[in-house]
């Protein structure tokens, strides 16, 4: 640490305080002597960020992103804080030294003041009010600078005390072994004592049967998990301005964690990454149930058993049952608070945060939770910032925060994904058979309300298999639908012709998720597996509605019969779920949304096992507001955010105005000679290349474009990619080659490689492409390299890096435009046309907007692939003469678009493109990758 600074100060506060009144540009600490574009996108992100403004931002991979992003950032937020603590002494040293506030006023207490009430309040009145919200503020003021000295004086003694360290790990020794100490005890007390003749569940059974419920609305006073504990206390910080960045991936949030360890912030930034319990769970008792759902449900219910007060059942049945209640050791205070000052002293990923975890035995989800308020950065996954009950439940308060969401090229595909659902036929009745003989199981154990609330899931999954077509109580694979196809509804109208209407569906949703029933039920199923017999009421209700359904309530069984759970079908590869009730929950979830928001499609398919209901999100702008609204500064970035209209049209429109969003798109790094974008309007026959649905499948068209790629072998060195629109035109091209000859021409100069369908074998196809280029590159012969036959929005088309030769040329055959015939698609244009009219849409229908930009968006991950640093080059092929057109063509990346050349006829191409490589050989030789 340098000296003088305290302890959490971040590089550079003094020089660049000094630059920051100056006027002058803002000192931006590097690790290396930055590009200029960098310097333009720190000093734009950092203007962003102080005017409080919302700001997209382009930085193509390859040119530092991350680091132009996390300097940038990072040294706003040190000169904020800095400015924020002077204006802090300055007013605790006035009334320190009672000077008159009014006579010499602060930009505090000026902000104070313009908070007075009206004109006509007599001056006495007026003082007074502003001398008490002074006093107030100097008040808040001094505790908030004894709690951050308190935090920063024991940071700094972790920090350099590494005895506290070994004390903390001897005292968890004696914790283990006093634990095992007193289980022992348990164990021998239990064989002297026998087993409670009264007992008449074992006690796993126990824990199947769920506790008496109370809604909201009834509780006068709610039981947080942190309630009624002292040692809480020290868990509590003040929430320090922060910085919010998050991205798709766990890889890429740990390699954004990475460049942060290695920039000059590395060394004193307090930054915590959060995740899911999946990630971070170290109980490996609740990490081998494998499912984000499960894991998350034990993870509650354990820590319930800790907190919660045993209800009045429960202490008079104290004799009748023995309760066992499983607790989390891992769930310690103080081993907890320990893990959290670990993190905030030293930047952690999530690995060496699950390291630390298991040597700490200590939780890492909560732990992290805990460093939250006093962290300046938190790194966290897409889901846990834009999903709000996910974000409430972490303790994220974004009031006055910097948010910044990177990799957004997909943001509104993301957002509407996290709020969709869909749930099958054969999970509906499945969970209906199993929730029905859990419910006649415990029937005399349970509570009034919980038969009450179990009678309205049971009542709810009746009717969505109703309105498929099926009935609950026979076997969903052996029932065919009469009527197949797909029908759109509103939420309002399904749940009106599904009957359940008078349901309130906030409430189930609510007692979904405080009482754990999917959980109990899947425990439950565990035990008996889902084919168990039990006898059940099937009496024939004569009456229609809800009403009668819960009559049913207060009568005993009528008549016997047996009730199984028919199998359910799943998928290769995708895990098998003992209880389909959490994914219904999520349906559930979804139906509460707004009407004008959503659609609820019936997907009537074969049989009713096949068919399924899916809530499809149109107005991702509704969830996205609440970030917007509630945040200080928000930046949207990626590699390739054009085309932009997407995200001011349909996310930013609705919560800010248009003069709060600014767009900052920066050029590349190489040099301009060193990438060649050719736009091919014919191909060598002198064919004109459109690749129109109705065209693309004519043979004519499929030679022309192997003519091309047979020429464009015979000069580009490496690797050469190509891009089909979709799995099923590539096999069809494939097929038509194979046929022709054309594909034993073109191995004869590149070996030839297709992308696989399944995500596990990508890898493999990719060491092979690679292994085979740098052989052919090394060895020589006629075989120069290998092609890649890919597809747009692939496995291979986001996240993969063609670099050096791996994609010396990419080529990409027509417009991969989204299936317009698909109901979502048709659905999301009728409702942009409906909702976005007026001069925004530029003369242009909004839906033709939409399914363009989709489109683009696609094309432009696609062709990113390539340029991956400065000294890389290569060649883009764009085959179809409808790029030329100004409304595709201005859809593409700036540094692309400026060095696009458009060919007329494919000589002119092939001239420019023989010129090219040529020229990139001898400059620079081959780089195998």
């Amino acid at each position: 640490m340098e000296p003088g600074r305290g302890p959490g100060a971040l590089p550079g506060t003094e020089e660049a305080a000094g630059a920051a009144q100056g006027k002058g540009r803002v000192n931006f600490p590097f690790p290396y002597t930055p590009y200029s574009i960098q310097e333009d996108f720190m000093a734009k992100l950092y203007d962003v960020l102080e005017a409080g403004k919302v700001g997209i931002f382009e930085s193509p991979t390859g040119t530092g992103k991350s680091l132009s992003l996390i300097c940038g950032a990072l040294s706003w937020l040190r000169d904020f804080e800095e400015k924020k603590k002077q204006e802090e002494a300055c007013l605790l040293a006035d009334e320190h030294n009672g000077q008159d506030k009014q006579q010499q006023p602060t930009s505090c207490s000026r902000e104070a003041s313009n908070c007075q009430g009206s004109a006509g309040e007599l001056d006495w009145i007026t003082e007074f009010m502003q001398k008490k919200e002074e006093q107030a503020m100097v008040d808040r003021l001094k505790e908030e600078q004894i709690r951050r000295k308190k935090r920063e004086d024991r940071l700094e003694k972790i920090r350099h005390n590494v005895q506290l360290k070994y004390a903390s790990k001897r005292k968890r020794l004696e914790d283990d072994e006093t634990q095992r100490l007193l289980q022992l005890s348990k164990e021998i007390l239990s064989t002297e004592l026998g087993s409670d003749a009264l007992e008449q569940l074992d006690h796993e059974e126990e824990e199947l049967i769920l506790a008496e419920y109370e809604s909201d609305e009834e509780k006068k006073v709610g039981l947080g998990l942190d309630e009624d504990d002292d040692d809480d206390d020290d868990l509590e910080e003040e929430h320090v301005t922060k910085i919010y960045y998050c991205s798709r991936t766990h890889s890429q949030l740990a390699q954004f964690v990475h460049e942060v360890q290695k920039s000059p912030f590395g060394e004193e930034i307090r930054l915590v990454s959060l995740g899911s319990r999946q990630n971070l769970c170290v109980n490996e008792e609740v990490r081998h149930l494998g499912t984000v759902q499960l894991i998350n449900d034990r993870c509650v219910e354990m820590q319930k058993n800790k907190h919660g007060k045993k209800s009045e059942g429960e202490e008079s049945e104290g004799k009748k049952r023995r309760v066992s209640r499983a607790v989390c050791p891992f769930y310690s205070y103080e081993q907890m608070q320990f893990l959290r000052d670990e993190v905030l002293v030293k930047v952690k990923d999530i690995e060496q945060l699950v390291a630390l975890g298991k040597e700490t035995k200590a939780c890492p989800y909560y732990g992290s939770r805990y460093a939250i308020p006093a962290a300046q950065l938190v790194v966290l996954p897409y889901q846990m910032l834009l999903h709000e009950s996910t974000r409430c439940a972490s303790g994220i308060k974004l009031k006055d925060q910097v948010v910044i969401i990177d990799e957004a090229h997909n943001l509104i595909d993301t957002i509407t994904c996290i709020y969709s659902a869909e749930v099958r036929g054969a999970q509906l009745c499945c969970a209906h058979s199993q929730l029905l003989q859990y419910m006649e199981r415990y029937r005399k154990r349970l509570k009034a309300k919980n038969l009450m609330y179990i009678k309205q899931i049971l009542y709810l999954l009746e009717r969505f298999v109703s309105i498929l077509g099926g009935n609950v109580n026979q076997n969903p694979n052996a029932q065919s639908i009469s009527q197949a196809g797909t029908e759109l509804k509103s939420i309002n109208d399904f749940l009106f012709q599904s009957q359940i209407d008078n349901i309130n569906l906030f409430k189930v949703q609510r007692y979904c998720e405080k009482s754990l029933i999917s959980r109990k039920l899947f425990g439950f199923v565990e035990r008996y597996g889902a084919t168990s017999v039990v006898k059940t009421n099937k009496e024939k209700q004569n009456m229609a509605g809800l009403q009668n359904f819960l009559l049913t309530l207060h009568q005993g069984p009528d008549k016997e019969a047996a009730i199984q759970c028919h199998p359910v079908e799943v998928e290769d590869g995708q895990p098998k779920m003992a209880s389909p009730l959490m994914q219904i929950e999520g349906f559930l979830s979804a139906l509460t949304n707004a009407n004008q928001d959503g659609r609820v499609i019936l997907n009537r398919q074969g049989t009713v096992a096949q068919s399924s209901l899916k809530f499809l999100l149109l107005n991702p702008a509704v969830h996205f507001a609440k970030v917007l609204k509630e945040c200080r500064a928000a930046i949207i970035a990626g590699g390739t955010m054009q085309p932009v209209s997407d995200f001011r049209e349909q996310l930013l429109s609705c919560a800010i105005g248009a003069d709060r969003v600014v767009e900052f798109s920066c050029g590349h790094v190489i040099p301009p000679d060193n990438i060649l974008p050719i736009i091919l309007c014919s191909g060598p026959s002198n064919q004109q290349l459109e690749f129109t649905y109705q065209k693309r499948d004519l043979p004519q068209m499929m030679d022309e474009m192997g003519r091309i790629l047979g020429n464009l072998c015979n000069v580009v060195p490496g690797g050469v990619v190509c891009f089909f629109p979709s799995y099923e035109y590539e096999k069809q091209v494939y097929t038509h080659w194979e046929r022709t000859g054309l594909l034993t021409r073109l191995a004869t100069k590149k070996k030839i490689f297709q992308e696989p369908k399944r995500a596990n074998q990508v890898e493999q196809v990719l060491a092979e492409y690679a292994k085979c280029i740098k052989r052919c590159s090394q060895v020589g012969g006629h075989v120069t390299g290998a092609l890649l036959f890919s597809v747009v929005g692939g496995k291979m088309s986001e996240g993969i890096n063609f670099s050096d030769d791996l994609g010396r040329c990419v080529v990409m055959v027509g417009l991969p435009y989204p299936n317009i015939k698909s109901p979502e698609l048709q659905e999301k244009m009728a409702y942009l046309d409906k909702t976005m009219v007026g001069p925004r849409t530029a003369g242009q229908p909004p839906s033709k907007m939409l399914i363009e930009n989709l489109c683009m968006k696609a094309v432009n991950q696609s062709i990113g692939r390539a340029i991956r640093h400065q000294k890389d080059f290569a060649s883009i092929l764009l085959v179809d003469h409808r790029y030329a057109r100004p409304s595709v063509f201005n859809k593409l990346p700036q540094w692309i678009k400026e060095r696009t050349e458009i060919k007329p006829t494919f000589g002119l191409a092939f001239a420019a493109l023989r010129k090219f490589h040529h020229e990139k050989k001898s400059c620079y030789g081959s780089e195998a990758s």
